[in-house]
């Protein structure tokens, strides 16, 4: 295992090799109740989308008192003949203690620009799962055709997250997606200016035993997003989507049936991004103390993402709900 440097709180988890230009993009994080983070990424021959190859993974557990990350491993169950593993999205299941790792897998040496010029989708919707907090992992489960069905011939792509998924307070698993839907055609070729990138989500009720697709947000060009249920005190939870756009500001969107639908999402002019915008992440921090003026609880979003609207810099934000 290799110890994480607690005195500074930093940790690298994935590195570039200079000199055969492998490198690690695309993170996610899960947290696991019982002190074990996983951090996922792409492993890819350079830094271009087309050249991802695999899913890796590292664990930390606690263990006489240390936090300790434990090597690199590949998913070698995530992978599909033919295809790249791209887009890690994890999210854990309580009831059953089970960590379900969404991911694309896209035909070799296909471009996401290729297929949404053409309008031949060559991505495929998997996952894997595990029992014992990421130690071991099921075989592939292809669910392209049983969630997205004959909706695909107007995806001319689609991914999931990346970064994680969410289990609602009602046991709804949700997972982040987006796709390039095909808005008009001649000739019954598509036309690339309006194939246009929407935001959805995925969610089973079931524990993950079966998946289905919500409703595609619409009024607004949303790419990657990240969702959180938000509790209010006069109402039922709301889920909060956090979309990456091409308008050089995140999005945001509000839906109050667990996913199904979202209402327009509206720009969020002072969560700026660079000119194509950015992976970013939004995570719920337990409900704190009501508020003593109004006597409401709040609720606290995380949110990370490059705040620069020229260059890919981090920078944190934090945002509250009073509900």
């Amino acid at each position: 295992m290799i110890k994480a440097t607690m005195s500074s709180g930093k940790v690298t988890l994935f590195h570039q090799d200079p000199h055969s230009g492998v490198t690690y993009r695309i993170p996610a994080l899960l947290h696991i109740p019982t002190d074990t983070l996983l951090a996922f990424a792409e492993k890819r021959s350079s830094a271009r989308d087309e050249d991802a190859e695999c899913l890796v993974l590292r664990r930390e557990g606690v263990e006489a008192a240390q936090h300790l990350w434990g090597p690199r491993e590949p998913l070698t169950s995530a992978v599909l003949r033919g295809h790249r593993t791209m887009n890690p999205c994890p999210v854990y299941e309580r009831k059953s203690r089970t960590v379900f790792l969404f991911f694309i897998c896209v035909r070799k040496h296909v471009t996401e620009r290729w297929q949404i010029l053409t309008g031949r989708n060559a991505a495929r919707l998997c996952y894997v799962r595990s029992g014992d907090a990421g130690r071991t992992w099921s075989s592939l489960t292809d669910l392209t055709e049983q969630v997205i069905g004959e909706d695909l011939t107007d995806w001319a792509t689609f991914a999931v997250g990346p970064g994680h998924g969410v289990q609602l307070s009602s046991g709804r698993l949700v997972i982040p997606a987006y796709t390039y839907h095909i808005t008009a055609r001649c000739c019954r070729l598509p036309l690339p200016w309006w194939t246009l990138p929407r935001s959805v989500v995925f969610y089973s009720d079931d524990g993950g035993q079966r998946w289905h697709k919500g409703e595609l947000i619409e009024g607004m060009q949303t790419v990657e997003c990240q969702v959180a249920e938000v509790a209010c005190q006069a109402c039922d939870p709301v889920l909060y989507c956090n979309a990456r756009t091409h308008c050089r500001c995140r999005a945001a969107a509000l839906s109050t049936d667990q996913g199904l639908t979202f209402e327009s999402p509206s720009a969020c002019k002072k969560l700026c991004e660079p000119p194509h915008g950015c992976q970013g992440s939004v995570v719920k921090e337990p409900d704190g103390p009501a508020d003593e003026t109004t006597c409401l609880t709040v609720s606290w979003l995380l949110y990370s993402h490059p705040t620069d609207q020229h260059k890919r810099g981090v920078e944190q934000n934090k945002g509250s709900f009073q509900s």
